[in-house]
């Protein structure tokens, strides 16, 4: 089995290019506009959408049809036209350069495919079927988005908070691990659904100045 290896890229700083101008190059581009300021459009004409971002200044526009050399320097590109030669093109030259590419409904020349996602703040839940049905994906991700609220956003900035506190603190690995793994399932996500982000952090601390107890 061709199992695809899961990973959470970086790309602030990083140049990424949306070849197209339709609706889906603007689902493309709003993706990558949640994780980078540098994204590039090339198309001759796009969708009000997209045209709405480049006026804001959010996104660089190329008002010309893909050429040979658009993806130099560029770290990833997203071949999103209804034109398959451009694509194909976009593609060869993508592997040329050893540049991270994603056909739209392509997945043989796909080298990374892009999730279904549900984010909750620094929580990210992604869902993926190797390409070969996108729309169980997407039930599979309203389903996550309704067990998953938006009280995870603040559920994980109160642990990543309390994580460093735990490490300056408690020196023994294996405690520092068990404190952890006590917070994690002490139903803080239910106390900030129900009582709100005071009441889970009230818990915490408690659970935190009870660490003698977890060895």
């Amino acid at each position: 089995m061709n199992r695809k290896y899961p990973v959470m890229l970086d790309l602030r700083g990083r140049a990424c290019v949306v070849v197209g101008g339709g609706a889906v190059a603007l689902r493309k581009v709003e993706g990558l506009l949640e994780c980078t300021e540098s994204v590039r459009v090339v198309s001759p004409s796009i969708h009000p959408g997209l045209a709405a971002l480049v006026q804001a200044g959010r996104v660089e526009y190329l008002a010309r049809a893909y050429a040979p050399g658009d993806l130099r320097g560029v770290f990833l590109v997203v071949a999103a036209t209804d034109d398959p030669d451009t694509n194909e093109a976009v593609w060869q030259e993508a592997e040329a350069l050893g540049v991270l590419v994603n056909t739209v409904d392509d997945p043989p020349r796909c080298s990374f495919y892009v999730p279904a996602v549900v984010r909750r703040g620094a929580l990210t839940l992604a869902i993926s079927t190797d390409g070969k049905n996108c729309a169980l994906a997407a039930a599979l991700r309203r389903e996550l988005e309704e067990r998953f609220g938006p009280e995870y956003g603040p559920l994980l900035d109160l642990l990543g908070e309390l994580r460093d506190r735990i490490r300056r603190e408690e020196r023994d690995p294996s405690r520092r691990k068990a404190l952890a793994e006590r917070l994690a399932t002490a139903g803080l996500d239910r106390l900030v659904a129900c009582e709100g982000l005071p009441a889970a952090r009230r818990r915490a601390e408690e659970l935190v100045a009870q660490r003698g107890a977890t060895a």
